[in-house]
């Protein structure tokens, strides 16, 4: 195993009641060291039980798991250094006791031989301190906001610095506001004390901004993997477009009357790609407005043809509004490949 890889499955198969379209199949992944590596996909594709075989919770039905080129065993069957290496946190919070305070929630993370030590309290001190949540040490965990209590659970898994931390949809419950701080944070992490994240996630805004590598599971098998700047660039596949990015996805009779000539089937147009106040010909004419935050996403439609536009000049348009717009870029998709074009005229 490569010396940077700390994280290994060899053609590793799990499938649940002799069903392979469950679990996950012949899969070989890397996982870097001191890195955030993101498994994403839709939901039923796997994502979990991959997490779950890289912990040792689960036994693979063929295939290897390795750490540090150690095979993993299942938890129940031999504790080995693998697993203490190692720490999952969960989205719903499942082993966290409601009426402990956050103090003894995060102390309970510590190993038995640091427990009752000289330096117990400064380890639950700087753990509380690096997830910014020292305030809240008297405070039950029951009693916490979703993202207070996710941060109290990151720091148990932190406090005895594990070489791996597994994330299982770390951000799911975590209001919005909370949701930009905790990345940072587990970003300064992964860069101040160099451990490894593996994350799984459903949301392209967080897999974006946080993971160096991708890895796309669909229907139990990876379909690519890459830096997120390059499959949300170059994506190679019409399952990894639709799953990184808001877009609208047109038939070649439909991209023809955008102005697209294609001779593949699928036309795929990232919702900022489309341009609005330019172009010529009939006006689109705007069918809903959706709120995204800074700016507003809306769902414009001509003759049948429906696309996704960004707008950053929030509430000039209103339903009903006619406008003109343009595509700058868009993909075209065969059944492997997949061709990034530039479209310089109006629509």
């Amino acid at each position: 195993m490569h010396n940077e890889m700390i994280l290994e499955t060899i053609s590793v198969t799990k499938n649940y009641f002799g069903d392979k379209s469950t679990g996950v199949n012949n899969v070989t992944i890397f996982i870097p060291k001191g890195k955030v590596t993101a498994i994403v996909g839709e939901s039923g594709s796997g994502k979990t039980t991959l997490l779950n075989l890289l912990y040792g919770l689960m036994q693979p039905d063929s295939g290897e798991v390795f750490f540090k080129e150690e095979r993993i065993l299942k938890r129940e069957e031999k504790l080995q250094p693998a697993h203490e290496a190692m720490r999952l946190v969960t989205q719903n919070n499942q082993d966290m006791d409601l009426l402990a305070t956050v103090w003894e929630s995060v102390r309970s993370g510590l190993r038995l031989s640091e427990l009752d030590t000289a330096s117990e309290e400064q380890k639950i001190t700087d753990s509380l301190n690096m997830l910014d949540i020292f305030p809240l040490k008297d405070q039950p965990f029951g009693k916490l906001s979703g993202g207070e209590k996710q941060r109290v659970t990151i720091a148990k898994a932190l406090i005895s610095k594990p070489e791996v931390i597994l994330l299982d949809e770390p951000f799911n419950q975590v209001d919005a506001t909370y949701r930009e701080g905790l990345q940072h944070d587990i970003r300064h992490i992964v860069k101040e004390w160099g451990v490894t994240v593996v994350l799984v996630s459903h949301d392209p805004a967080e897999i974006l901004s946080m993971a160096d590598e991708l890895i796309v599971l669909k229907e139990g098998e990876i379909v690519e993997n890459g830096s997120p700047e390059e499959l949300y660039n170059t994506p190679k596949l019409l399952y990894t477009a639709q799953i990184l990015a808001s877009s609208s996805q047109l038939t070649t009779e439909e991209a023809k009357s955008c102005g697209i000539k294609s001779k593949r089937d699928t036309i795929v147009v990232y919702a900022e790609h489309v341009k609005i106040g330019k172009g010529f010909g009939n006006k689109w004419t705007v069918k809903q407005v959706l709120f995204k935050g800074f700016f507003e996403e809306l769902i414009i439609e001509r003759s049948g043809v429906v696309l996704r536009v960004n707008n950053y000049s929030k509430g000039k348009y209103e339903k009903g509004s006619k406008i003109n717009v343009s595509i700058d870029e868009y993909f075209e998709f065969g059944k492997w490949e997949a061709k990034a074009r530039s479209l310089p005229k109006g629509i």
